[in-house]
């Protein structure tokens, strides 16, 4: 045992059974002077960092009358040595600045850090105080506007945000690490106006403590799944695969390999803006607002992919490798006949374009990523038919294209073409290697299980594939509250970025995946039985519903996936008896009705009667609305704010603090009313108004 594991040891015995949960002006902040601070080294600082878990949390109330709000409790809960130490409690925001700020000073480190489960709502209550206590930040990096990572002072307290890390609620973090204490639910009246001197019942009492006591218990466990220390934690979820996938790209040459396939700056620019088409979301036209039933015995099926972007990410030798290389304006055959080998990039400009026939229910073109667009017909978003159109895309794009639309003529232009191959292998062996764990823990250790799959879900995002590299800043006025956006300059930041030796995925890397996996998307949709009357019903990226599904073709299309994993050295993953492939098409649910307005906004009735809705921007409380009746669900309906619970957001800024009359310290505040939401439609087109419609094509230069 090292000297400061017995250090550490004798310290945590001090601490054993010792914890309480105090008012913050009872509590003798000196028993916090054996929490032991740890170093970290490099780029020539030898900063200490306080080696223990701080969570905080604010609650907040208001009452009728008024809009702004107030801080009426708060906690901080400290966690070290695997034990619980303290959580103190209080009522007003001075109070919190003072108290953290005497937890850093007794602890003794350079740096304390100081977690909050959404620091963008807690930041907006307790800014002014700490900004009166400590001065402004010395730093601060927001994501977007009152979305703040990270916020550090010059006394050396810094802020973070553990909900991006999570990327779940503090409810569902605590049951999914199974941690001793989750949130206690229901045990907090919102609707009660708690001034600052209310005097808190029992229930309320767990309530803020468990708030706090969770939220530590979840950064310990999952600091020591990453065996990571305090000060290296990542600020975000994608940072925890990003992370090891850089230690692996500094074992081989990833950076050289990076800099033979990047893009020059105006490439780079026009692949963000143009080329990059995100995942494909659709509804069939000719079924919105209808009520589709599953025959008898014969239940509408939902089959969903099995890590979407994963499995392309190990499986296709379809992305691009080295430079791209400008050819010859050509035709869509000339870039498809070479389209095994070859990876393009181009713009397509075609006149007179329309789907072949009524029976293309889910059409690819995105009107909103159209370079230019004359006389188009939409499809919430897709275009049916224009008579012109221009828009940028890869051959993966191109093809899905070709086999949906006709057109009197088109060109591709500013043609790019580079070689295909696999991603590299580092990689693909992390990304297949992160498939296993998740896979291996079913069943298993709920904490470690909920850990691997969090990393996995990271990798669905691929942040580290389709990340900017150059971002705007976001900096926040802290004399107005309000933020700003500042562009720099892109030329200098690209530059830098591409020189950084941690630059090691390509951008186009990104845009491939997601195309890639559009196309596995319209390949499963040919699955759908429509020789026997088989609706494909809806798609969302990764998953599609239809009444009726081939189940051949579907086990066809299946096996090709695994043939393609197998082709790069990659197999199944055999646990508890069964074997679990990456990409295979999965049955995800079954049920009896499906209704559906839009893209995001559908209905099911499972098959024990229950309603289930997905609705952007609605709790999925909001089912309760319906009343266990589909036909509810339509254009015009309202969700009840009082039912769903979802809540408008009011930023409320103040010139400087002050006293209500109440006697409670205020200064700036988020409203939070509940609001109702309003299903929407999209506009339907008859066929033959799209068959028979005059055109007038003007010719683009």
């Amino acid at each position: 045992m090292s000297v400061r594991s017995r250090l550490a040891d004798e310290k945590r015995k001090k601490y054993v059974g010792k914890y309480k949960m105090v008012h913050h002006s009872e509590f003798d902040y000196t028993e916090l002077k054996d929490i032991m601070y740890i170093s970290k080294a490099g780029r020539g600082t030898h900063e200490t960092y306080s080696d223990c878990y701080i969570m905080a949390d604010t609650e907040t109330s208001k009452s009728d009358k008024r809009q702004d709000n107030h801080v009426c409790a708060w906690t901080i809960s400290i966690r070290a040595y695997g034990l619980n130490i303290v959580t103190l409690y209080g009522h007003r925001p001075s109070t919190l600045t003072m108290s953290l700020f005497y937890i850093h000073s007794i602890i003794g480190a350079d740096r304390t850090l100081v977690y909050f489960h959404n620091l963008g709502y807690d930041w907006v209550f307790i800014r002014k105080f700490m900004y009166e206590q400590w001065g402004n930040p010395e730093m601060q990096l927001n994501t977007k506007p009152y979305y703040p990572l990270f916020i550090r002072f010059e006394n050396g307290i810094e802020l973070r945000d553990s909900l991006i890390i999570a990327q779940r609620s503090l409810e569902r973090w605590a049951n999914d690490l199974n941690v001793e204490h989750k949130k206690a639910v229901g045990k907090w009246n919102y609707d009660i106006l708690r001034n600052q001197d209310y005097e808190f019942n029992t229930d309320e009492l767990e309530y803020i403590e468990n708030d706090t006591l969770a939220g530590v218990e979840c950064l310990d466990a999952l600091c020591k799944s990453l065996k990571k220390h305090v000060y290296s934690m990542p600020f975000t979820a994608t940072g925890i695969p990003r992370d090891e996938m850089r230690k692996r790209a500094r074992k081989t040459n990833a950076h050289d390999v990076f800099l033979s396939s990047a893009f020059s700056k105006e490439e780079q620019q026009r692949a963000e803006r143009w080329v990059y088409h995100g995942g494909f979301t659709h509804c069939n036209r000719h079924i919105l607002n209808f009520i589709q039933k599953g025959e008898a015995g014969q239940p509408i099926e939902a089959y969903d992919f099995c890590s979407s972007y994963p499995f392309v990410m190990c499986a296709f030798a379809d992305f691009p490798k080295g430079k791209f290389m400008p050819i010859d304006n050509c035709s869509a055959g000339d870039i498809l006949r070479r389209y095994k080998d070859n990876a393009f990039i181009l713009t397509l400009k075609a006149f007179n374009i329309q789907i072949k026939d009524d029976n293309v229910c889910m059409p690819v073109l995105q009107y909103s990523k159209c370079i230019r667009t004359q006389g188009a017909i939409q499809d919430n978003g897709r275009i049916l038919s224009a008579e012109y159109v221009e828009i940028m895309l890869t051959e993966v794009d191109l093809s899905v294209i070709v086999e949906q639309y006709d057109c009197q003529y088109s060109i591709c232009t500013d043609v790019l073409c580079a070689k295909k191959g696999y991603l590299p292998r580092w990689f693909t062996d992390y990304v297949f290697e992160c498939f296993k764990n998740k896979t291996m823990l079913k069943g298993g250790d709920a904490v470690l299980y909920a850990l691997a799959k969090s990393v996995v879900n990271a990798l669905y995002s691929y942040g580290m594939l389709c990340q900017k590299p150059v971002k705007d800043v976001i900096s926040e006025d802290y004399d107005t509250g309000e933020f700003k956006l500042t562009i720099g300059d892109y030329a200098e930041e690209y530059e830098k970025y591409i020189k950084r030796y941690n630059s090691v995925m390509n951008y186009q890397y990104g845009i491939w995946v997601t195309s890639l996996a559009m196309k596995n998307l319209f390949e499963l949709g040919k699955c759908v039985d429509y020789e026997n009357g088989g609706i494909w019903l809806y798609s969302d990226t990764d998953s599609a519903y239809a009444t009726k599904w081939n189940k051949e073709r579907l086990e066809k299309y299946n096996q090709s996936c695994r043939n393609r994993l197998t082709a790069n050295g990659y197999g199944s993953i055999q646990h508890n008896g069964r074997d679990y492939w990456l990409g295979v098409a999965e049955l995800d649910g079954q049920y009896l009705e499906f209704v559906c307005v839009g893209a995001k906004r559908y209905a099911v009735r499972k098959l024990d009667g229950s309603l289930k809705i997905t609705v952007a921007g609605v709790p999925k409380k909001g089912v309760e609305c319906l009343k266990g009746d589909l036909n509810n669900f339509r254009n015009g309906f309202i969700f009840s704010g009082d039912v769903t619970g979802k809540k408008t957001h009011t930023h409320i800024i103040v010139p400087e603090i002050y006293m209500d009359e109440y006697g409670n310290e205020c200064g700036d505040s988020i409203d939070l009313t509940k609001c109702d939401y309003e299903l929407s439609n999209v506009i339907k087109y008859d066929w033959e108004d799209i068959r028979l419609k005059e055109v007038q094509v003007q010719i683009f230069e």
